[in-house]
């Protein structure tokens, strides 16, 4: 499949990376991904971690919150804020007091990066490739995620706003490992598109097509659900429609910040996974938020809203003196989607959602703990959704990782926690310029797509725009290339991706080819799997 593609462009030495890489890297696992060794590092975190632990009494908490289709130069932090006509001040400070990443990593997607995070696996492994809609089959039946993980180590889950992994009973958060669930099962669009006339008149003027959307099998209400309870009238709590949606943020954000209060006497430790629905087209901002932005656009009032809302859930945290035992977490799920311009984010680089340019799948990336994580710092190392899994799990305490599958994450504990290398420290030992994970593999749907190693991205797969396609940088728009020799970028000197180096650097192409044959040869013992691909459900 994949592999022979790679073979034909004759990248890949015959040593598969082993001689090439032998000493630089740790192969830890036969089923897990290789990880950078940094054993100094490691050592001063397990330290701060025991001494936190003797403090406090229990494990670490967790906070994700991952907003929808906002782009890399959307916050303020990232060179957005102000510029963009929406400040982001919450988001800013979270940056300035913690660790801002320049390289962390999502899917072309919402849910093949949401279904990542929650397994510490690649789409092309958990098999979602593309996000199921309307009802379409598909999801985490057969997965382990970290909330069940966590559960099981004593730990208190809930998920709250947008889920996307799933509708199915076996694939609903309840079910997946949460205590709890509130929240709606697929994404913002699924539930106005239909309604809205001023965009799809032809659906909402025309009787057959509008009732046909509505008889259709898929969930519409927002939902509260304990663990084991699935779509029963108890628990649908309102259908959404657009006026309901405008709130449905709102409603969260109060929902998250009364479980944080609640956990705040609490012995166990606890996991928020909190998804908002903003900014994923078309916006609907409430009134409090209507106009707030300088841009006066929809998105930008709720991107104005989301970073409230996180200021919100960051004071709860503060008050109730949780934040030196809380790990946060605050990201985007993929790049911006550009076909709906202007109620669209941003991205400095190319290309954009559904693409495996850096601007669909490079998005913004903060990390935040009080006393653990250095203040200030930024750092150029790789980071990829897929490390939330085995990283959460390792500072949980968690060491039973499944054994029967591939786990494509590392655990960046030491990169997390590691400190500011002195002035003139040689860039391989610091952790501005590195972190435990070696390359990122970027998968287009079922194709081994590029790889990114240091600055250099090889890139062989990618979606392309031109005359037969829309004017945008696209977002499901697009068609396959295959390029005969490949293109290599160094993504410092060239972050748009525009100037290849391939001929001229031919120095990189079996190392990052080494890279490539260790990470494809994995699917020998472990096979891809393809369960919901487009239109297609296997």
């Amino acid at each position: 499949m994949a592999e022979q593609q790679w073979r034909d462009a004759g990248v890949i030495p015959p040593d598969e990376g082993e001689r090439i890489l032998g000493g630089i890297i740790d192969y830890y696992a036969e089923n897990r991904g290789p990880r950078l060794m940094h054993p100094d590092w490691l050592e001063a975190a397990e330290k701060k971690l025991a001494e936190l632990e003797k403090r406090t009494g229990k494990k670490p908490n967790f906070l994700v919150y991952i907003l929808d289709d906002v782009g890399w130069g959307d916050f303020g932090c990232y060179g957005g804020g102000h510029l963009r006509g929406a400040p982001t001040p919450n988001f800013d400070r979270l940056a300035a007091d913690g660790l801002r990443l320049t390289s962390c990593y999502s899917q072309p997607s919402c849910s093949p990066s949401r279904a990542t995070l929650m397994t510490g696996r690649l789409p092309i492994r958990h098999g979602i490739l593309t996000p199921p809609m309307y009802g379409q089959p598909g999801g985490l039946q057969d997965e382990v995620t970290l909330p069940e993980l966590l559960s099981k180590a004593g730990y208190a889950t809930r998920a709250v706003g947008k889920w996307h992994c799933g509708e199915n009973a076996e694939s609903v958060p309840q079910n997946k490992g949460f205590d709890e669930f509130y929240g709606f099962y697929g994404v913002s669009d699924m539930y106005t598109e239909w309604r809205d006339n001023y965009f799809y008149p032809e659906i909402v003027n025309d009787p057959l097509i509008f009732n046909a959307v509505m008889n259709a099998k898929f969930n519409k209400h927002n939902i509260l659900a304990k663990a084991g309870q699935f779509d029963t009238p108890e628990i649908e709590q309102e259908e959404i429609d657009l006026e309901t949606v405008k709130d449905l943020d709102e409603k969260w954000a109060d929902y998250s910040e009364k479980f944080i209060r609640m956990m705040a006497g609490s012995n166990k430790p606890w996991f928020l996974y909190h998804g908002t629905r903003g900014c994923h087209f078309d916006n609907y901002p409430p009134d409090k938020f209507k106009g707030k932005s300088r841009a006066k656009y929809p998105f930008h009032d709720v991107l104005v809203e989301m970073d409230d809302i996180f200021g919100r859930l960051f004071t709860t945290l503060e008050e109730t003196g949780q934040l030196e035992n809380t790990l946060i977490f605050v990201t985007s799920d993929n790049g911006p989607e550009m076909e709906s311009w202007p109620d669209s984010s941003y991205t400095p680089f190319r290309g954009s959602k559904g693409t495996t340019w850096e601007g669909g799948i490079r998005i913004p990336g903060i990390f935040f703990w009080k006393g653990m994580i250095e203040a200030g710092r930024a750092s150029d190392g790789l980071f990829d959704f897929c490390d939330i899994f085995p990283t959460f799990c390792a500072l949980a305490g968690v060491e039973d990782l499944p054994q029967d599958r591939f786990i494509d994450g590392v655990d960046q504990r030491a990169f997390l926690l590691a400190e500011s290398a002195p002035e003139g420290t040689h860039w391989a030992v610091d952790p501005a310029w590195m972190s435990n994970r070696l390359a990122v593999h970027a998968w287009l749907l079922d194709q081994h797509s590029a790889v990114r190693v240091g600055p250099w991205k090889l890139v062989l797969v990618a979606t392309e725009m031109d005359h037969r396609d829309t004017v945008t940088p696209g977002g499901f728009s697009g068609h396959t290339v295959k390029y005969t020799y490949g293109k290599n970028f160094n993504l410092f000197l060239d972050p748009k991706e525009e100037h290849s180096f391939t001929i001229r650097k031919l120095v990189y192409i079996p190392l990052i080819g080494s890279v490539q044959g260790a990470h494809l040869k994995t699917f020998h013992k472990y096979p891809p799997r393809i369960q919901v691909k487009g239109g297609e459900t296997v």
